[in-house]
């Protein structure tokens, strides 16, 4: 879920790159091999209309999924990782990405249910070699388990991927992180640094966490192998634009909700915040975050 409306952010803002253009300008658009495109996007839940709202005819999911297909036909990342999508959508997604593309993930319920978490991957350059789902919980495994204060189940999704272009592997953890509750997002970190921490090989990790740049919850997930990737890009794809922009133009010192981390021996060549705008609609009420990473030459055998 979407934090509350924040007030500043349909201030003035640089113009963003495709709005209002017939043809669309990737941010990244897909890359050559060592190179990989990491992009995490949180998508929007579809909403009932509720047209007191002031984004209500923005927030509309039928307006917004043309826009979205375009962008995602433009940028082609190589992994895509994507939250807040209803299973409707998340089969509207696939279709808008196409065969190459498969998809691990689960909904956050008991049933598996609701709103999922996905990983979704280029199998034109990575195989899908083992994923799983858990809860963000003391239980983990327990479908639907909350015990960090949140009221609604946070989940992650791990894939590890073999690289067809390098023979390497590689690990991507994608993620949600509670909306409303601050011990839930430190419990959460912790929880997933120490996951990562005892991962062999390439690790990413993204996601909507909720939460800002040195926030208690990006300090903890940076503690260890994890670094923000935009920091240490060779090249920053914004001008420091904010990643939830709740349907408005993008804006500098804006709420950087949106992360994208790798450990720290994959260097970035460029990262951050991308700001589509297809025929001038904003796909979702938050931009994507980028990130075009390479990591050293070490094939693994299966």
């Amino acid at each position: 879920m979407t934090p509350p409306t924040d007030p500043t952010a349909a201030s003035p803002a640089p113009a963003t790159p495709g709005e209002g253009d017939d043809a669309v300008v990737p941010v990244v658009g897909p890359v050559d091999a060592p190179d990989l495109h990491l992009m995490t996007y949180n998508v929007r839940r579809r909403m009932p209309q509720v047209l007191s709202t002031r984004h209500a005819r923005a927030d509309r999911w039928a307006s917004r999924l043309p826009a979205l297909r375009l962008l995602l036909e433009a940028e082609r990342p190589s992994v895509l990782g994507i939250q807040e999508a209803l299973p409707d959508q998340s089969a509207q997604l696939a279709e808008a990405l196409g065969e190459r593309y498969a998809s691990v993930g689960t909904g956050r319920d008991r049933d598996r249910g609701g709103e999922r978490v996905e990983l979704h991957v280029d199998t034109t350059r990575l195989r899908i070699v083992r994923h799983e789902s858990f809860w963000l919980s003391a239980t983990p495994r327990v479908p639907g388990s909350h015990t960090y204060g949140n009221m609604i189940p946070r989940t992650a999704v791990h894939a590890e991927l073999a690289d067809l272009a390098t023979g390497a592997r590689l690990h991507v953890v994608v993620t949600h992180f509670d909306h409303l509750s601050a011990r839930s997002r430190r419990h959460s970190a912790l929880q997933l640094r120490t996951f990562t921490d005892a991962l062999e090989g390439p690790v990413a990790v993204m996601g909507d966490f909720n939460a800002v740049v040195d926030s208690p919850a990006h300090r903890e997930l940076t503690r260890g192998r994890l670094v923000d990737s935009r920091e240490v890009a060779d090249e920053r794809l914004d001008p420091g634009w904010g990643s939830y922009s709740n349907y408005g133009p993008p804006r500098v010192g804006g709420r950087r909700l949106d992360w994208l981390l790798v450990d720290g021996a994959a260097h970035v060549e460029r990262a951050g915040v991308g700001a589509l705008r297809p025929g001038g609609v904003a796909p979702s009420d938050h931009d994507p975050v980028h990130a075009v990473v390479r990591w050293p030459h070490r094939p693994q055998e299966d």
